[in-house]
């Protein structure tokens, strides 16, 4: 954010040469851009609310959107962990999978980075299943409560989920990566809600076998990623895409 008090001089606005050469990347608050990125292999998660934009549309938006996010933002976060949360015992708690090292709001959604050079391969499917249920349980738990505080709310929460390498950026304040850009990709694929790379992912290796039949192995076309990426989805949401639909996806 950059905020200075200027002063105004007939037509012009007037500020002094420190205050102009304040405007600079500092601003953007990432850290020393100088120091080399360092390379860390990444699971990276991408919360999208569908119908965000309508929902800012509305009248007087500024007394509803601070509050739903505020409101939602704490409902993800709290569904994250818990889903990732296997049992507690005393003071301890033990995880299906770590808890993410990194968030990120953006501006309509959320993204979260796991080190998956310390996760261990087993955990990758629970990792997942954890963030479909949170996809399923923003639908059947928090619209139907969220819906008799606030009017023409996000229907759908999306995920998109890719593995790979990420940059950090300056102190480790951002991160850029392939897979980045992927998780972004996926979770607005055609009309489904939710979808995974099948690069680092393998279903009948890293999941139990109770979730075999939850998902299946599609190709699809990724804009700026490929043309015939094999990605995973809801096996019922696809199911239910017409033909003209599959196509497209498929087209990218």
């Amino acid at each position: 954010m950059f905020k200075i008090q200027y002063k105004r001089t007939g037509q012009f606005d007037i500020l002094s040469q420190a205050q102009f050469d304040s405007f600079n990347p500092s601003v953007l608050d990432v850290g020393d851009l100088a120091r080399d990125g360092i390379i860390s292999q990444c699971v990276a998660a991408i919360f999208d609310l569908e119908g965000f934009t309508d929902f800012c549309n509305q009248i007087d938006p500024h007394l509803v959107v601070p509050e739903y996010l505020r409101d939602f933002l704490g409902w993800l976060f709290s569904s994250v962990a818990k889903e990732l949360t296997h049992s507690r015992e005393g003071g301890s708690i033990r995880l299906w999978c770590q808890l993410p090292f990194f968030a990120k709001f953006l501006g309509d959604g959320v993204l979260f980075l796991w080190d998956s050079s310390s996760v261990p391969k087993g955990d990758l499917g629970s990792l997942v299943v954890s963030l479909y249920e949170v996809c399923r349980k923003y639908k059947t738990d928090y619209l139907p409560k969220s819906s008799m505080m606030f009017a023409k709310i996000p229907g759908r929460l999306r995920c998109g989920i890719a593995r790979g390498q990420v940059i950090a950026i300056g102190d480790g304040r951002d991160y850029v990566g392939a897979c980045i850009n992927a998780a972004a990709r996926l979770q607005k694929l055609s009309s489904l809600s939710f979808a995974f790379s099948r690069r680092g992912f393998d279903l009948k290796s890293q999941f139990n076998h109770d979730w075999w039949e939850e998902f299946v192995l599609i190709e699809a076309g990724i804009r700026g990623i490929g043309s015939k990426e094999l990605v995973y989805v809801v096996n019922d949401e696809y199911a239910t895409l017409s033909p003209e639909e599959k196509k497209r996806l498929l087209d990218g």
